[in-house]
């Protein structure tokens, strides 16, 4: 958020609006730099400007930037503020909603390893995909301390989209996939 007196516009003092520009500008700036020797999307620092709000009356005028930003695993929450408090000079950093921390799971756990059995059972090639969105897993598996997936049917490539779709074959043949996979576990 930026909040500046209201000036005359002949004035040459910038804009709260411009200041908000110049804030948004110096984040992206941030990331390109941060991310220029990393190859992966989950090691990179991942903003989006999601909405910027203006307003103004005859004493103030004011800009707040809705910025979402993915973080990798070695930067944490609190981290990614200071940073972004030193980064948005003058701009007031407020924090909304729950930051979620990233989280990488192990390849090689006994989980892991009965999805493969149970992909490979229903005649599929096992992928490791690293998930770059957050997910409940995000929360709990940290706290839990237990071994953790992200498994499911569909393009993740699409989730949150208008074509994000599913076919019931891939459902059904997910759930299969599932049932082997728990069958294997209680066999550990």
């Amino acid at each position: 958020t930026i909040r500046r007196e209201q000036s005359h516009s002949a004035s040459g003092e910038p804009t709260a609006t411009e200041i908000a520009v110049d804030a948004w500008l110096q984040v992206r700036d941030f990331a390109e730099n941060y991310n220029a020797d990393k190859e992966r999307l989950f090691d990179r620092v991942l903003p989006t400007l999601r909405g910027i709000n203006t307003k103004e009356d005859e004493f103030e005028q004011r800009a707040i930037l809705n910025i979402g930003v993915r973080l990798p695993v070695i930067i944490s929450p609190d981290k990614w503020y200071t940073q972004l408090e030193e980064l948005v000079q003058p701009a007031n950093v407020e924090r909304t909603g729950y930051a979620v921390p990233a989280w990488r799971g192990e390849k090689n756990s006994k989980l892991v390893r009965a999805f493969l059995h149970g992909i490979r059972l229903e005649g599929g090639q096992p992928r490791f995909v690293t998930k770059t969105g957050t997910a409940d897993l995000n929360i709990v598996a940290p706290v839990w301390g237990c071994p953790a997936v992200v498994y499911g049917p569909g393009d993740s490539a699409l989730d949150h989209t208008p074509n994000e779709h599913l076919s019931l074959r891939e459902y059904k043949k997910s759930v299969i996939v599932l049932v082997n996979t728990l069958q294997k576990l209680s066999k550990l």
